[in-house]
């Protein structure tokens, strides 16, 4: 355990002015309250509050943060309270204490609903002092440093629960170093074999390649000294956990992974960044596509850089950050700068974010009384997000997550203009509305008066506030239409049990399911985000079973048709039950059937009044729905047999089979399954890429094919 001298000491480091006693006494404190608690590894418990603090002085945080770390388990575990605290140690360092408690009680990977619940929770104690946060990502970091102690089941809870709110917090905090070492030590947890193998591979590349980091480094130091710049030149390898996301990805193999290495160059000022990059692009060529500026336009946490990938030593891929002092101390503390000490006084660091601004640009748009699921999903939108910046017509900087759409652009200027958006142009050149926009581009928003959002446009756009507003506007706009219809699916629904639907079945059902009343029910019926399922197994769960096995007619397996509208499923694209879909209309020939996301739409772009928005019946499905699948398979004897077998045993019909490449060692072939739904494919696809002697199976879409 660390002793409160060499706290103090490292205290001192960057804040000679410490109040050494304050924090003496909060020591001696703490380690009274929790005399003779233990840790699951059998260690007294006050050592982990005390490696906290530690954690929290290489950010060089203030002392008030600093006691907090050492306080922060004291009123949940000792016999310590809140007023004692404050009479102490002050009703700063109390309220921050009470803080970390209550994030300390939240139940963060609960079910989904409850989760939302707790993420308002969450980001609420955050938008009282940001303190508290940190002083959580160190305990939590500490937490998984000692993580081996506990029971295998509470690993891997704790593991998840770090992998999918902690981790990606320190990121859009802007503590990346933080992010990493948690997901690192979450991956170690949740996937040991893939994380060993990336290390051992990782040491066998070294072996085989000797030190490519030192080399490099070498390298980019001597080509700044040619050209007399000044700057100090990092290398490293990047962590297990990157490396093996970035595989799943770009589904490429450890060998085929170019750039595992990552460089940093700390420049003497902001001119000197842009030297260095000439000087790196003249020496290496640059890969196209890999160059962000986040000096010119920074992230909303104060992140500053020059990111550039270039083809270093032997064509191998290498990413380049350039960054001032001031920059990288950003970069490395993120929000927490903010609070960063430096010979006794607060830092005056130019780039440093002003926490109080940050947090209410990330929770403002979770304020507008939307239900619990579309709040998680806003919250982990923005937490897992990339960012892009492009341009109004004026010039004004309109920041985005990656992959956003000309709709979320309209959106983040103002509601009502993305309600009435029409087309969007890019560079002055017009394009559709699901185009993935990219760093610098210029959009210009069309709108017209009448115009309202579309049901298709929620799985166009990527922003927490566009599909919030879209969903918004879809529900006020269509509620009564959506009322008719729930009220339809609900009378065949009931009739299906030998019951009526009432007012009153239906206001017990609201209040089962948490809804304001029955025409709540009704509506959400109509525009399928609740089953006619649900709200049976509401008022009867002994019947639900019953209700759920009831078989969908295939020919009435769409709804939002007319009474006089047939439809087919589109042959590019072959949507099944489950799937986002939509229709377009063709004269003499009813409604054509397309996913929602079949490149085959964009040529309907302009034809409007063709579109029909279009569900899937809520009921089971006959496996009536053919797809096709691409499969890579050993040439040798038996296994299309075995790959036969193997799609019978999961109940599918193959009705075609077409082989379309044959090589000495693989057969490469395309098969016609009749599935179910959805899941049904999932289950397929899964079971055949558990199958060794398979070497590749996706789904195939052949746009040659007419609808």
């Amino acid at each position: 355990m660390i002793d409160v001298e060499d706290l103090i000491a490292l205290v001192r480091n960057y804040n000679p002015r410490t109040n050494k006693d304050l924090i003496r006494r909060a020591y001696d404190y703490g380690r009274r309250m929790h005399e003779g608690q233990k840790r699951r590894s059998g260690e007294d418990y006050f050592t982990h509050p005390a490696a906290v603090a530690a954690i929290l002085t290489e950010q060089r945080l203030d002392d008030a943060t600093i006691v907090t770390a050492l306080l922060h388990d004291t009123i949940e575990d000792t016999k310590s309270t809140y007023s004692e605290i404050a009479e102490k140690f002050g009703a700063e360092i109390a309220e921050l204490v009470d803080g970390v408690t209550k994030l300390t009680n939240l139940q963060l990977s609960s079910t989904e609903n409850k989760q939302s619940e707790n993420f308002r929770k969450l980001f609420m104690a955050m938008s009282k002092d940001l303190r508290v946060i940190l002083v959580k990502l160190a305990d939590r970091l500490h937490n998984m440093r000692t993580i081996k102690s506990l029971p295998p089941e509470k690993q891997a809870r704790k593991a998840r629960e770090t992998m999918d709110v902690f981790a990606p917090l320190a990121g859009r905090m802007g503590m990346q170093w933080m992010r990493e070492e948690l997901e690192d030590l979450s991956f170690k947890v949740l996937n040991p074999e893939a994380r060993s193998s990336i290390i051992r591979r990782y040491v066998l590349l070294q072996n085989e390649t000797g030190d490519v980091i030192h080399k490099i480094t070498a390298d980019i130091r001597s080509e700044l000294e040619r050209e007399g710049i000044e700057a100090d030149v990092f290398g490293r390898a990047k962590k297990p956990y990157s490396i093996w996301r970035k595989m799943q990805e770009k589904r490429l193999a450890f060998s085929r992974l170019s750039d595992i290495y990552g460089f940093r160059v700390i420049a003497q000022s902001e001119a000197d960044c842009y030297r260095i990059l000439g000087v790196i692009h003249r020496r290496w060529r640059a890969v196209p596509g890999r160059f962000k500026d986040y000096i010119s336009q920074p992230k909303s946490n104060g992140y500053r850089s020059i990111h550039t990938t270039v083809s270093g030593r032997d064509g191998k891929r290498v990413e380049v950050q350039i960054r001032t002092r001031q920059m990288h101390e950003v970069a490395e503390s993120g929000v927490a700068a903010h609070w960063s000490y430096r010979d006794g006084k607060r830092a005056e660091n130019p780039f440093a974010v002003d926490p109080a601004r940050w947090i209410a640009s990330l929770t403002e748009r979770f304020d507008t009384g939307d239900d619990n699921d579309d709040f998680l999903e806003n919250v982990k939108l923005e937490m897992y997000s990339d960012q892009v910046f492009c341009f109004t017509p004026k010039g004004d900087v309109v920041q985005l997550p990656k992959g956003a759409t000309p709709l979320d652009f309209a959106y983040s200027i103002h509601t009502r203009i993305g309600n009435s958006t029409v087309g969007a142009k890019v560079d002055g050149i017009r394009v559709p509305l699901w185009t993935r926009l990219k760093n610098g581009q210029s959009v210009e928003i069309i709108t017209a008066t009448g115009q309202r959002p579309q049901a298709t446009w929620i799985d166009i756009v990527v922003t927490g506030r566009a599909k919030s507003a879209i969903r918004r506007s879809l529900r006020e706009e269509d509620r009564e239409r959506f009322i008719k219809l729930g009220q339809e699916l609900a009378r065949v629904a009931f009739e299906h049990i030998d019951r009526k639907v009432t007012d009153k079945a239906l206001r017990t059902a609201a209040k089962t399911l948490g809804l304001p009343d029955e025409k709540e029910v009704l509506a959400r019926l109509g525009s399928a985000e609740l089953s006619a399922s649900e709200v049976i197994e509401a008022l009867y769960p002994e019947l639900a079973t019953r209700q759920a096995v009831e078989e969908v007619d295939a020919r009435r397996a769409v709804l939002g048709l007319t009474a006089d509208q047939s439809f087919r499923r589109a042959n590019c694209c072959q949507p099944v039950p489950g799937e986002r879909i939509v229709g377009i209309t063709y004269r003499g020939q009813g409604v054509v059937v397309h996913a929602i996301d079949c490149p085959a739409l964009a040529e309907f772009e302009d034809q409007p009044a063709r579109w029909v928005d279009l569900h899937w019946h809520s009921g089971r499905h006959a496996p009536v729905y053919t797809v096709s699948l691409n499969l890579t398979i050993a040439n040798d004897a038996g296994v299309l047999g075995r790959i036969c077998t193997l799609i019978g045993l999961q109940k599918a019909n193959i009705s075609d089979l077409t082989f379309v490449d044959r090589k000495p060692d693989f057969y490469r072939l395309i098969v016609e399954v009749d599935l179910r739904d959805a899941e049904h494919l999932h289950m397929v696809l899964t079971a055949l890429e558990a199958e060794s002697d398979v070497a590749q199976v996706e789904r195939y879409r052949d746009l040659s094919r007419k609808p």
